[in-house]
């Protein structure tokens, strides 16, 4: 491989719009969306590079207006699967014979289609289809995605320039090969740009894919195909289907040239996949790769020495951007007795001055929750928590789903560090905060992390080295992507590599290199320029 090649500057975090009102970005996104809001969207399923439509349309719902009709999407039945997975087949030994320079250069393609004219395209979608307001969206599904794109071609470049020494008279060398058979994507509602990192970081390796979306998410998957497709990706390399979850696993976990599962969901999904791919074992032509990234009941734990200020605004930005909706939200606070009355009038002072409402209008900080089970999850904990004789809502409380699915920021208190909203995974605007003595230090952290069977992300603040020290050996088995004076949520691409481990998933890093290298299969190859004549070594005489 060519320096050359190698050292081109893919990898450079792409620059975020701040969308500053009456700023021509802002102007120009908000048009867009008015536009897409008020068009009646046709999405049909991608199988080898073509449209599939069926007789059974599924209206789109968009969370902050549930009575608003803008449009269809076709469901799949398992024919569509098996077409699918039939259609990845047939395209995979073209595409592996592909040069990786000229895969590579279709994604990075895509990745510049996504920063210029696809990007206000794929923004308004996100807000409509997924309730994610203009700042949300775009450090979203226009810079984490394309972020993904361009980093994961220079990660790729690195690790095939990669190779063994070689001794006198031998050449030894690795050749990075796509896995053997198919692989399956798996991807949420939440992240538009996890959804379009999981299906393209394995084709870029040269692998072809089934891709099945959160039913939540197809409109933004829709303009990821459309931007795919634009940018040359070949027929039956990633084909999209919008069918049953659970029929669609047992079908493509059953299929013996199956041959690794990219997730990103629920922790019990992923443990039912990954049992039957277990009870499967025996019928595959190779051992899959399973790559999953769950749940999370995301800690910050203050110390006495830290700033008010700075725990406060982590609390809120950390529990409520995007709806509590990110599988690194802030779920669960310990903060000392001494700190509490201080840090929660300053949450309440923010908290109080957050508007609520749809996308549509940028000043509006929280949005809707995706979905009426979301909302009725949230009321739940709300209205337990008002009854109940160990907790009680300190701040918030209220929700509304006259409209959309609206559930306002919410901080629970609570004097059982066990309590129900304290260990549950919520996923939504809902902030559990367990208040310690200020002498429980050392207790407190052996009780965050003994309290979750999650380890995705979690925050210390403190003003004090040693106690910082002490939380950073203390929980290091506790999240997967640890921050000292900061919230536990947006990690960024060839910055901070997100995955956790426990119930979080099987922490492959995803943004980084060792993630790329589960979607290969390495075959060593060592070549002898003279080869021996004679079977005798010197010590035979």
């Amino acid at each position: 491989m060519s320096k050359a090649i190698s050292q081109v500057p893919f990898a450079v975090n792409e620059p975020v719009n701040s969308y500053v009102p009456g700023s021509p970005e802002v102007k120009s996104l908000i048009a867009t969306y008015k536009k897409m809001w008020a068009e009646k969207t046709e999405i049909p399923m991608i199988i080898n590079g073509k449209e599939v439509k069926t007789d059974e349309k599924i209206q789109l719902q968009s969370p902050q207006d549930h009575a608003h009709d803008f449009g269809f999407y076709y469901k799949g039945t398992m024919q569509h699967v098996d077409d699918a997975i039939n259609a990845a087949l047939a395209a995979k030994k073209e595409w592996n014979e592909l040069g990786w320079e000229q895969r590579a250069a279709i994604f990075l393609k895509a990745a510049d289609l996504l920063a210029g004219p696809y990007r206000d395209v794929i923004n308004a979608a996100t807000m409509i289809g997924q309730s994610k307001n203009v700042h949300q969206a775009e450090i979203d599904s226009a810079c984490e995605f394309i972020d993904f794109l361009r980093f994961n071609v220079e990660f790729m470049t690195e690790m095939y320039s990669e190779q063994p020494v070689s001794d006198s008279g031998i050449w030894n060398r690795v050749e990075y090969r796509p896995l053997e058979g198919f692989c399956f994507a798996v991807t949420p509602f939440n992240f538009t740009a996890i959804s379009g990192n999981l299906p393209t970081c394995m084709a870029m390796l040269g692998n072809v894919v089934v891709w099945k979306p959160s039913d939540k998410q197809v409109y933004s998957a829709k303009v990821i195909m459309d931007v795919l497709i634009e940018a040359g990706l070949p027929a039956g390399v990633i084909n999209m289907v919008f069918t049953d979850g659970k029929e669609t696993a047992e079908k493509v976990l059953a299929h013996p040239d199956f041959a690794g599962l990219h997730f990103t969901g629920s922790t019990k999904v992923f443990q039912g996949m990954w049992k039957m791919i277990g009870d499967n074992i025996h019928n595959y032509r190779t051992y899959p790769r399973i790559v999953g990234e769950t749940g999370g009941k995301d800690f910050v734990i203050a110390h006495p020495s830290s700033n008010v200020e700075a725990v406060a605004t982590a609390l809120v930005r950390g529990s409520f951007e995007y709806q509590g909706q990110k599988c690194s939200a802030a779920s669960r606070a310990y903060i000392p007795k001494s700190l509490w009355a201080d840090v929660k009038k300053v949450m309440e002072i923010q908290m109080n001055s957050i508007k609520i409402g749809s996308p549509e209008d940028p000043s509006n900080f929280v949005n809707a929750v995706i979905d009426k089970n979301s909302f009725e999850k949230c009321r739940g904990y709300i209205d337990r928590a008002k009854v109940s004789g160990e907790a009680e809502v300190a701040i918030g409380g209220k929700y509304d789903d006259s409209k959309g699915w609206f559930v306002h920021p919410t901080v629970i208190e609570t004097t059982n560090p066990h309590y129900e909203s304290m260990v549950e995974e919520i996923f939504g605007p809902i902030l559990s905060v367990y208040v310690y003595e200020d002498q429980d230090w050392k207790e407190t952290l052996k009780l965050v992390d003994s309290t979750s069977p999650y380890s995705l992300t979690g925050s210390v603040f403190s003003q004090d080295r040693y106690a910082i020290n002490e939380a950073f050996k203390a929980l290091e088995n506790a999240s997967g992507n640890f921050y000292i004076n900061d919230k536990p949520t947006g990690a960024v691409v060839g910055q901070q590599p997100f995955g956790g481990g426990r119930a979080s998933g099987t922490n492959d890093k995803a943004g980084s290199k060792m993630n790329l290298l589960r979607w290969t299969s390495v075959r060593s190859i060592k070549e002898t320029f003279v080869s021996p004549k004679d079977y005798k070594y010197p010590y035979l005489g």
